[in-house]
């Protein structure tokens, strides 16, 4: 499994949960959840990750990285910043925007996943 470059985000980040649940609801008002999935694994984190003012050289390497990933469709081991211990995540969308000559900045949503 690869890890993330050791390239840090800016702040601010942002991090959702997104409970896997499943809810019916009844006439009389009344509704029921259903979990799905492991306990541990029902509710996987989101994190909203910028990178800004990186090198051209740190973001060729953010991009080739996030590019690979696309390419084998493998998930990586990241640590979000303010969280104890690595994640496995997936990259699914991503942009780089050049905002000066040899500058750009990353825009990338990781979604945590759960894999052996």
């Amino acid at each position: 499994m690869a890890n993330f470059p050791s390239i840090e985000p800016s702040f601010p980040v942002r991090k959702i949960s997104k409970p896997k649940t499943n809810t019916v609801k009844f006439q009389d008002g009344y509704e029921h959840r259903i979990l799905f999935g492991l306990a541990a694994h029902q509710n996987p984190k989101i994190f909203n990750l910028s990178f800004k003012n990186l090198s051209e050289a740190d973001s060729d390497t953010v991009e080739t990285f996030l590019d690979a990933r696309a390419e084998d469709g493998a998930s990586f081991t990241y640590t979000p910043p303010s969280e104890s211990s690595a994640m496995q995540f997936k990259c699914q969308n991503w942009d780089k925007q050049m905002d000066y000559p040899n500058r750009a900045t990353i825009s990338a949503t990781f979604t945590q996943v759960f894999e052996p």
